[in-house]
């Protein structure tokens, strides 16, 4: 990628938010919203743009002392396909840390709790067509929480099927188009390349997370 002279390498994204005009809820669903904003855009007048107002969501890739991770079969009705993919799920709890709801997902989906955490990737889902920012940590020294302790699963996570893999594997699968999450795609690829720089590119839980919705303006 090709930088210009006034942009600063290290700050290739950043959060440049334009007026919004007029804002209307076209639909208000259980986790998300349909909202259409009228944006100005300055010279090139005010355009109307429709997404999904999500809460944001966080995403954990599990690494177990073998360097294998752990994978989550779970049914997505959207895609009609049974996903394999890593634990995640929605920043739905007002002013719960991120790492704690990672933590509690990691809890929820795979009966594990984490000795280490840290953050490993931040993405955008999908930018075009909605404000979804998700945060990937790397969970390390796993252990598995007693049975008597675990939460029960419902709807499709009752179905969860889980497995580990070798990281190396992953990435194979992953390149050879037969992993199709995103988290898990991003996920993996991620922790290998981190792991190939000896880990040096991960971020303490509290990295700041601008695009995260509550940090964004209005």
């Amino acid at each position: 990628m090709s930088v210009s002279p006034e942009q600063e390498p290290g700050d290739l994204d950043r959060v440049a938010p334009r007026p919004v005009v007029a804002r209307t809820t076209v639909h208000e669903g259980r986790i998300f919203d349909l909202v259409r904003d009228d944006v100005d855009l300055g010279e090139a007048g005010v355009v109307t743009r429709e997404y999904l107002d999500h809460p944001g969501a966080v995403a954990v890739v599990v690494l177990d002392e073998d360097d294998r991770v752990l994978l989550l079969r779970q049914y997505r009705h959207p895609v009609r396909a049974l996903l394999w993919e890593i634990p995640a799920g929605l920043l739905d709890v007002d002013g719960e840390p991120a790492v704690e709801a990672a933590a509690r997902e990691l809890a929820e989906e795979a009966d594990l709790v984490a000795g280490r955490w840290d953050v490993l990737v931040d993405f955008a889902t999908t930018p075009g067509a909605s404000n979804e920012a998700l945060r990937v940590f790397l969970a390390r020294d796993v252990s598995e929480i007693p049975h008597a302790d675990r939460h029960t699963r419902t709807g499709e996570e009752s179905e969860i099927v889980t497995g580990w893999v070798p990281l190396d594997e992953a990435v194979r699968r992953t390149l050879a188009g037969d992993l199709h999450n995103p988290s898990a795609v991003v996920g993996i690829l991620a922790a290998a390349a981190s792991r190939a720089d000896g880990w040096r590119s991960l971020r303490g839980v509290e990295a700041p997370w601008p695009y995260r919705r509550g940090n964004l303006p209005d």
